[in-house]
């Protein structure tokens, strides 16, 4: 949980500051995002390709979402 008193000095901050800390605080996520893929490991993609049952289900609710939209 963020404290009252953090929040009260970033909403003191100058219009510069407080962009320098969004920029900060960005630029940690963004670091922290790489950190989770690691060089060298596969990882699983899921593929539409054989997913025969999903467009089978979305053809389903295409063809109802039209058959509303006419009546």
């Amino acid at each position: 949980m963020v404290s009252s008193e953090l929040i009260s000095t970033l909403r003191e901050l100058s219009r510069a500051d407080k962009f320098y800390v969004i920029q900060l605080l960005i630029s940690q996520l963004a670091q922290q995002e790489t950190d989770l893929i690691k060089p060298d490991q596969s990882y699983p993609v899921w593929s539409p390709y054989d997913a025969v049952e999903a467009a089978d289900t979305m053809l389903k609710v295409l063809e109802a979402a039209k058959t509303q939209n006419h009546e």
